[in-house]
């Protein structure tokens, strides 16, 4: 029998966006698996989030090309960007929270992924859509932090899954707008 890998992950990260300290016990616990089948695929704690941070890069990679971010006007893309993103907001909650990703050397991939986020709120400042007093690093990290607070919200049963995306994308481009009255 193989090791579904993703669903193992996926577990994790449940598990440790609720209990940051959880031990690779309960992580095997929470994933279904035994401690050994666990550690036979991820030798310690960094290496399963090592591991949990490339799954996270590749699905929100995926979640960044599903959005065409070109297309359309920019507060489209950003609402596309967040529906694509949704099934994956457990994952990225977790890892946006994760000091030990932020010790020592970025994974490039997040710089890439950021980079793109980043151009499309360029874009949409360019466009006049966006405001231009909130700087499109902030307006990045904004909606990774609405996408994480999301899916805690949802996880803790505090907000619907199906309201997950319109009420990210209201409260981000509600605040992101340019208003002609400012």
């Amino acid at each position: 029998m193989s090791l579904d890998r993703e669903r193992v992950l996926r577990a994790a990260a449940a598990l440790l966006t609720r209990k940051a300290t959880a031990s690779m016990d309960e992580i095997a616990k929470a994933a279904g698996i035994s401690r050994a089948t666990l550690h036979r695929h991820f030798a310690g704690r960094d290496a399963l989030v090592r591991a949990l941070e490339q799954l996270g890069i590749e699905q929100f990679e995926r979640a960044l090309d599903e959005a065409r971010l070109d297309e359309g006007d920019a507060a489209q893309a950003v609402r596309r960007l967040i529906d694509r993103t949704e099934p994956v907001a457990g994952i990225l909650g977790f890892l946006y929270s994760e000091n030990q990703l932020f010790e020592g050397e970025l994974n490039e991939g997040w710089n890439r992924l950021d980079a793109r986020v980043h151009a499309l709120f360029v874009r949409g400042q360019e466009e006049g859509a966006f405001r231009i007093d909130l700087s499109p690093a902030w307006l990045t990290d904004a909606l990774y932090g609405l996408i994480a607070s999301g899916a805690w919200a949802v996880h803790d049963g505090r907000v619907a899954a199906k309201d997950l995306t319109r009420m990210v994308a209201e409260l981000l481009l509600g605040g992101a707008q340019r208003r002609m009255d400012r």
